[in-house]
């Protein structure tokens, strides 16, 4: 998969048909199937242990599966090498996790152009494009603070912006209000389902929280490697009402 493909994997439907995933003796992942089409937001529920982070993990490009397949836009991205895969991870799918994983050193500005920086933009023109993620979702004039000055749902803000910064098709978001309050995670929620949304993107959430897993589209839940049940959530929630 060159460069130029991976650049046109933006749209479209993510895919996972029979994942099995084996750790030692322990089976992670045992014949998951799950689709997730662009633009829908889908929460994997489940207690520890139940394999969702290893299916996001996954899907996302991060682990390879032992067995069954993972396809974006058709393409299938599971048995690519771990520099393809690294190259669609950083152009294609943006991540948030738990405790935002902004590096302190630098400031926001500069945490949320670090992608595109990656990715070839030169650093002028990626922190232009980063600071326009700022006013939109609620964190402006916070462009030069760095990660210990700012709150815990400010924090989110900009992991959420830097997730968006590349344009992905999907974001991946591993218990994105684990570290916050009741309130600050539903106003993080509110942001990420509404900020995805509006730019295309789809968004796969894990959590153990039902009142997070309601924001969402659809609801996976998983027990012992195995999807248990699916079923869409209702629709005043998805909104925060």
């Amino acid at each position: 998969m060159c460069v130029d493909v991976v650049n046109r994997l933006h749209g479209g439907m993510l895919r996972c048909d029979g994942l099995v995933k084996r750790f030692g003796s322990v089976t992670a992942l045992a014949g998951v199937d799950v689709s997730v089409e662009r633009g829908q937001t889908l929460a994997v529920m489940g207690p520890s242990g139940s394999g969702k982070s290893t299916l996001l993990h996954c899907a996302a490009g991060i682990l390879r599966p032992d067995a069954g397949s993972v396809t974006l836009d058709g393409t299938r991205i599971d048995d690519r090498s771990e520099e393809h895969r690294s190259v669609l991870r950083r152009s294609a799918f943006g991540f948030v996790f738990q405790l935002g994983q902004l590096l302190p050193e630098l400031p926001a500005d500069e945490n949320v152009a670090l992608p595109l920086m990656l990715g070839g933009m030169r650093r002028g023109e990626a922190v232009r494009h980063a600071r326009a993620w700022f006013a939109p979702l609620g964190i402006g004039g916070l462009e030069r603070r760095r990660p210990g000055e700012l709150s815990g749902g400010q924090a989110q803000r900009v992991a959420i912006a830097r997730a968006l910064a590349v344009r992905p098709a999907v974001v991946f978001a591993d218990e994105p209000t684990g570290a916050l309050d009741q309130a600050t995670g539903q106003d993080t929620m509110n942001v990420l389902v509404d900020a995805t949304r509006r730019n295309g993107a789809s968004l796969v959430v894990v959590t153990h929280d039902p009142g997070v897993a309601r924001w969402c589209d659809r609801v996976l839940e998983m027990r012992d490697g195995r999807v248990v049940d699916v079923w869409t959530a209702p629709a005043k929630q998805q909104v925060g009402a």
